[in-house]
């Protein structure tokens, strides 16, 4: 997966525009014919990220509290004044999207890359900040394990500098 996209995913993920692409693991299992027998005794090892979150339906919730948190956040609901329901609904789409494509999902991403989608907004250190805590508590609310929680860290990290001072 291009670099590129995974950093627009990851930016829209923080800020509720796109399915936040933040995550590092793209990895698709191997079909379970073709995997040796110690891969079949371990399928977790061999899940996609997508897998292990949960799926589409499980990507879909964490995307629904995270950008919950996102509009209600005193300093971050500016982001999203003015937006038309239908509009609500296309950013959900993109984010929801974007993370199942990240997660190595069977989802297309049609959205813009991060930096373009964020360049304007004002995004400062606090704001980044904000955002990270809110998917923190986002994915603790709904019992992430630490391993597919550091990933998704490591994915976002490398967005901030697509996103914060645009």
């Amino acid at each position: 997966m291009p670099r590129n996209f995974r950093q627009s995913l990851l930016l829209a993920l923080l800020l509720g525009f796109i399915p936040a692409g933040a995550l590092t693991s793209f990895a698709v299992p191997l079909p379970s014919d073709a995997a040796p027998a110690s891969a079949q005794a371990q399928p977790a090892a061999q899940d996609s990220l997508y897998k292990r979150l949960g799926g589409y339906d499980a990507l879909a919730a964490v995307t629904d509290d995270f950008i919950g948190r996102l509009v209600t956040d005193p300093k971050l609901g500016r982001f999203f004044i003015g937006f038309s329901t239908d509009s609500k609904a296309r950013i959900r789409e993109h984010i929801v999207d974007f993370l199942c494509v990240a997660t190595g999902g069977p989802c297309k991403y049609t959205g813009r890359d991060m930096e373009t989608a964020h360049t304007g907004l004002g995004i400062t250190e606090e704001d980044w900040t904000i955002t990270v805590k809110a998917l923190g508590d986002t994915l603790n609310k709904f019992k992430v394990p630490a391993r597919e929680q550091q990933e998704v860290v490591n994915a976002i990290v490398p967005l901030k500098s697509k996103m914060v001072g645009k």
